[in-house]
Formats: C-alpha cells, sequence, structure tokens
C-alpha cells in the first residue's frame, strides 16, 4: 500500500508558534486514559472517534492551523489523512507526538 505524505510540523516549530502567541487549534486524537497521563491540553477526539465527531471541529475548517498528535504520530497521521480528505486544508500531524514533546521541549511530560 503506498503511504500518502502527511504534512507534519515538529514539535519545535509548534513550540515556537505557541510562544510566539499563535495558538494552533491541537487536537490529541488518543484514548482517554492516555489522555489522562499526559497531553498538551489539546482537544481530545479519539481517533475512532473522529468520523462520528468531525462536527466538532468545523470552526476550525477555515485558515486555523490544526495540529494533530497522538503519542508518537501513527494514529494521528491518519487523522490528517482523514481530515484532508473531508475538506481540512490547514492540517499538521505532530511529528513524534508526546513522546517527542516530552522528549525536546517538556521533560516533565510523563511518557508511557
Amino acid at each position: 500500500m503506498e503511504h500518502t505524505h502527511v504534512p507534519e510540523i515538529t514539535v519545535q516549530a509548534l513550540k515556537s508558534l505557541i510562544d510566539d502567541g499563535q495558538q494552533p487549534f491541537i487536537l490529541d486524537v488518543r484514548e482517554e486514559w492516555e489522555y489522562a497521563i499526559a497531553n498538551l491540553e489539546g482537544y481530545l477526539i479519539p481517533l475512532k472517534q473522529l468520523y462520528d465527531r468531525l462536527s466538532e471541529l468545523e470552526q476550525h475548517q477555515g485558515d486555523d492551523l490544526i495540529v494533530v498528535h497522538c503519542k508518537s504520530g501513527g494514529r494521528s497521521s491518519q487523522a490528517v489523512e482523514f481530515l484532508l480528505s473531508t475538506g481540512y486544508s490547514n492540517v499538521k500531524n505532530l511529528r513524534g507526538g508526546t513522546l517527542a514533546w516530552s522528549e525536546h521541549i517538556d521533560p516533565d511530560l510523563p511518557s508511557y
């Protein structure tokens, strides 16, 4: 199966956007139990619920940057592909997910 290239953003680039006062919409597609352990204060819609809960993202469909993350980048990559296929244009996968955030940005964020 051919893997489409999904637009990505690094944890460093996301951190600098936030530090510059830009607030991208952060979508967390992990499970509730994972969110409880460690999160980037994103909006939680587990990947398997994304299709049914897509309407919750409608206000971000325009120019808002949506950064999607999971633990390491796999599920969020699928979510980005899905959002792009439904007409969202400004969507990026957080490369490395919470693991990369914990490693490079905030060592206090628990990895699991």
